[in-house]
């Protein structure tokens, strides 16, 4: 069979040899030539390699037909394939039956945040009961130690002499457009953070130590400013002569009580309120009752202590004014 291939071979090679031509004649060596070159080892130098080029194909081609017929053991091996998977699906659907677990492969040991203990009633209730009860423990050392009499030294602002009186006037209405203001600012961080206890909250302890100090200096300095002249001018009514401690003794009370919100409990925002609504009382009470004095002197109250004197004057001068028209008709 090799031999009578040869032939066939070699009119293949010199068909595609470079430069082969249709045209030119074919020349077939005799066969007893191509039998000796054939028996010298020839043929496997020229040709030998065409096995090698069709073998590997050839595996690759039809190596796999054997799994084909293997294909029946492996189907029969796949359970035993699949098996650790529904171990899995065990381990997934926990022990509910089939139903889906979702966390059963999850460690929940790791990243859990700690809710801090419950604190006690005595910490969320008595706190601001016992701050409550201080600040009118603030008002009886006052009392005690300051008892109440009736004083000679005392002012009438409406004798004080005109720039006085004006500049008086002006710097009083100065403290209550900052009052004002400050009070909108309350309103407006607690729109912001949803209650004094969130605002109090996110504020560092350094800056609540500014803001104390601010205050601490604001609220004395206004109510010293309006409270002093008040407590001169009314100072035969003993119920006036309490404005002013009542109102820094509800500051004082109400900057201890920020504290309280930040490091003991929310329920400290009561008294904050409470203390708020006290200073703002008594400091418009009295800046209302300067004003009257300063830029209304017309308007006598039976609070005032010259009202008597006042009034005389205002009845002279509707007097002189009738008269004044009188003769000019």
């Amino acid at each position: 069979m090799k031999s009578s291939r040869v032939p066939l071979l070699l009119l293949l090679a010199l068909l595609v040899a470079p430069g082969a031509s249709w045209a030119k004649p074919v020349t077939i060596a005799p066969p007893d030539a191509l039998q000796v070159a054939a028996a010298e080892g020839g043929e496997e130098d020229l040709f030998g390699s065409g096995d090698d080029l069709f073998a590997d194909q050839g595996d690759s081609l039809f190596g796999d037909a054997d799994s084909l017929g293997e294909a029946p053991e492996a189907a029969a091996e796949e359970p035993a394939a699949e098996a650790p998977a529904e171990a899995g699906g065990d381990d997934l659907f926990g022990d509910s039956g089939g139903e889906l677990d979702l966390f059963a492969n999850i460690d929940t040991t790791t990243n859990v945040v700690e809710v801090p203990p419950e604190k006690s009633r005595w910490l969320t209730i008595g706190g601001p009961v016992g701050l409550f009860l201080f600040f009118f423990l603030v008002l009886w050392i006052n009392k005690a130690m300051v008892p109440f009499k009736l004083s000679r030294e005392s002012i009438a602002l409406y004798h004080y002499p005109t720039g006085v009186k004006r500049g008086l006037a002006f710097a009083i209405s100065l403290y209550g457009i900052a009052f004002v203001f400050g009070a909108s600012e309350i309103a407006y961080q607690i729109e912001v953070y949803g209650s004094g206890a969130a605002y109090f909250d996110q504020m560092s302890q350094g800056k609540l130590i500014a803001f104390t100090h601010a205050h601490l200096f604001g609220f004395t300095t206004s109510f010293l400013i309006i409270g002093i002249p008040f407590s001169m001018q009314f100072n035969h009514i003993p119920a006036y002569q309490w404005m002013l401690p009542v109102g820094l003794a509800a500051c004082f009370v109400d900057i201890i009580s920020w504290w309280g919100i930040k490091y003991l409990h929310p329920n400290f925002e009561y008294i904050s309120m409470f203390c708020g609504i006290m200073f703002t009382v008594t400091y418009m009470f009295m800046l209302i009752g300067l004003l009257r004095v300063l830029l209304f002197p017309g308007i006598v109250w039976r609070s005032d202590k010259d009202r008597e004197e006042r009034l005389a004057k205002l009845r002279e001068k509707r007097r002189a004014g009738r008269e004044s028209i009188g003769g000019a008709l």
